[in-house]
């Protein structure tokens, strides 16, 4: 692994070397690095690109990481990555994406995961994406995410674009079908210059005693777009909670569409919006201490996405 593919994997997997645990470092296309441990397997797919992680039910305090590191340019692929978890875990997963592209051609990572977990599992899933490269091709990455939560399990995703996306589209739809599951979405988008950034986060409450918390931090600066579109469906006796906070910038562009949607009287669902700019109290407080005025702004939006 060279200088900047290590710096990539410290950026989206915050690694300086390899990881304790089960992991598997995709690289270029192919799989660079691997290990598995006693209650967590790694098997790569015949059919198509991709790998599945089977977690033994009981696993507890263990992690897997799964990072991606792209550095040739003109590389362009789809990857699926299954996860089955089995009952009574708790699990962390680190994921992540990062692109360096230096050359002419457009460089672009599609990810689907889908995730299965089982009754009374836990699961933290964190996703970050980045992007740099000094070349006119463009760095592209289309993430999909999909979830099963069967009873009593619960879930928690950080998902972020941290910089230098071109344009992007993600997807995070889960189903909770089993009574009690739960799960909490955050996820963050910073887009500059001409950037373009679609996210849309749909979940399902289809069982008694479900429950959602899907929180949407954006910041678009320049010319940049960015699209939210949340949508709860709530179909059984349930608790859904949908807030899309978002700060514009420049000439930068954003649209949040929250939708909420009831088929059962005993479903309580909520949900909040707001766009707007960087209050001026906070950077002349922030000016006052030293800072200049992009300094200050820059530290509101570290805060903001933090």
């Amino acid at each position: 692994m060279d200088s900047i593919e290590k710096s990539l994997l410290k950026e989206v997997a915050a690694l300086d070397a390899l990881p304790v645990g089960a992991y598997n470092i995709r690289t270029n296309g192919k799989s660079s690095a691997r290990n598995t441990t006693a209650n967590i397997d790694i098997i790569s797919k015949t059919d198509k690109s991709g790998i599945d992680i089977i977690i033994k039910p009981g696993t507890k305090n263990q992690s897997v990481h799964i990072p991606v590191i792209i550095s040739q340019t003109g590389l362009q692929e789809l990857v699926y990555n299954d996860f089955f978890i089995g009952e009574d875990c708790d699990v962390t997963i680190v994921a992540g994406c990062g692109i360096s592209n230096c050359g002419g051609e457009d460089s672009k990572h599609d990810g689907i995961h889908s995730f299965h977990v089982d009754k009374n599992s836990k699961v933290r899933y964190i996703e970050k994406h980045y992007g740099e490269g000094t070349g006119t091709g463009k760095r592209l990455m289309n993430p999909t995410t999909l979830i099963e939560l069967e009873e009593g399990a619960h879930m928690e995703l950080e998902t972020s674009q941290i910089a230098g996306i071109n344009d992007t589209v993600r997807i995070t739809r889960a189903n909770l079908s089993g009574k009690g599951s739960s799960i909490v979405i955050h996820d963050k988008i910073l887009t500059e210059g001409d950037q373009n950034a679609k996210a849309e986060l749909s979940v399902e409450l289809n069982a008694e005693n479900t429950s959602c918390d899907l929180i949407s931090r954006g910041v678009a600066k320049e010319e940049s777009v960015q699209q939210v579109d949340i949508k709860i469906d709530g179909n059984a006796p349930c608790n859904g909670h949908a807030e899309c906070d978002s700060i514009i910038m420049d000439k930068g562009v954003i649209i949040a569409t929250p939708q909420l949607k009831a088929t059962n009287v005993d479903a309580a669902l909520i949900h909040e919006a707001a766009i707007g700019k960087i209050a001026g109290e906070q950077l002349m407080k922030l000016m006052t201490m030293g800072l200049s005025e992009k300094e200050a702004e820059e530290m509101i939006i570290k805060g903001f996405l933090r």
